[in-house]
């Protein structure tokens, strides 16, 4: 399956470079280009968490392993706390006493429940117009419904079984009911506290790409097991590779299924807007939040359920899991594919519940 992958990204290179000789001609050149385009503000959002993640395992290490251990989790498990590319993927690897659930946190319950807690519910409720946060916030809470699913078939594929799938996310399944509870009953506060969070990311990030920074020109050592920031750079520069071929691929897909996209719509009652978001979630959340005002309410309901497991997929988080265990790839995809298309079933299944009831 690997070899499948790295040759359909290689196909997708091709393609995209091709069409950058040619002047942009079919509009995949600039999906090429934009692989680098996105190498600087990667490397803003997650270089300086690669570099802080050994330090950070070692302070936290000393409360989370006792807590964890006597509930008989790995402590890798506290990792998945963080998106598979801001930190999460080293912490859980740091922290992990069985190496296979330290890949399967880092991996797979990062790239799903972490990237939704510190990236796409902090930026979603940023962007989002104002009477669009409640159906951003409905999607939320039934991707988080949905999210055992992709958790199961990303462990299954992990080599781990199903009971310890169950008890080694006890402690996600809690936070992420916990979530589930603050978007149900005080959504405007969970707004404001997830804006707190995201800041204390973004602060917390600089402070460690600045400190690997003056470490790497002075030797100045702050912080004593800082990785080095050549090698975190290293893992953004393998990210940009994979997104030379991933995004003009993404940018294929969407243009052959635009016509299917608009007969499922019309079978599901969603505009074809709302379809093409979500495959664009594959690739980032962000341009979905821009197309929020121009879908349905169907539609931005299930495109932000299926944003919960299925953002990132086909970029960022394909490209890292290359870089960093490709070995892991059928467990990330599987997994976030099953959890994505769980939570839009969920969403078109219960939403003529859910619109009326919810907010």
């Amino acid at each position: 399956m690997n070899q499948i992958l790295m040759l359909i990204l290689s196909i997708g290179i091709i393609i995209g470079g091709a069409d950058r000789l040619l002047g942009n001609k079919f509009g995949y050149g600039d999906k090429f280009e934009e692989g680098f385009r996105l190498l600087g503000p990667t490397a803003l959002s997650m270089a300086g968490m690669i570099c802080l993640a050994p330090v950070l395992a070692d302070v936290l290490g000393q409360i989370v392993i006792p807590l964890y251990q006597a509930a008989g989790v790995d402590p890798a498990m506290f990792g998945s706390i963080l998106a598979i590319d801001m930190g999460g993927y080293q912490l859980a690897k740091e922290l992990a006493v069985d190496n296979r659930i330290g890949s399967y946190a880092g991996i797979v319950v990062s790239a799903i429940f972490g990237c939704t807690l510190v990236f796409t519910v902090p930026i979603g409720m940023g962007m989002v117009r104002k009477e669009d946060r409640k159906f951003f916030a409905k999607g939320i809470m039934l991707g988080l419904t949905a999210m055992p699913a992709g958790l199961f078939v990303g462990g299954l594929l992990s080599h781990l079984s199903l009971w310890e799938c169950l008890h080694q996310n006890l402690p996600v399944f809690a936070a992420a009911l916990l979530l589930l509870l603050g978007l149900w009953k005080i959504p405007d506060q969970m707004v404001k506290g997830f804006c707190i969070l995201a800041d204390g990311i973004r602060a917390f990030v600089t402070i460690g790409l600045v400190l690997a920074a003056v470490k790497s020109l002075c030797g100045w050592d702050f912080l004593p097991r800082m990785t080095p920031i050549e090698d975190a750079m290293e893992i953004v520069s393998s990210i940009g590779v994979v997104m030379l071929g991933s995004l003009p691929v993404a940018e294929l897909l969407r243009r052959m299924l635009e016509k299917p996209f608009t007969f499922l719509g019309r079978q599901f009652g969603l505009k074809p807007q709302s379809l093409t978001g979500m495959l664009i979630g594959c690739v980032s959340a962000i341009p979905v939040f821009s197309l929020y005002s121009d879908m349905d309410p169907k539609g931005k309901t299930a495109a932000g359920a299926f944003l919960v497991s299925g953002t990132s997929l086909l970029a960022a988080q394909m490209a890292f899991t290359v870089s960093a265990e490709p070995e892991m790839m059928p467990a990330l995809i599987c997994g976030k594919s099953c959890g994505a298309f769980a939570a839009v079933a969920l969403a078109l299944c219960f939403r003529e519940k859910t619109d009326t009831a919810f907010i």
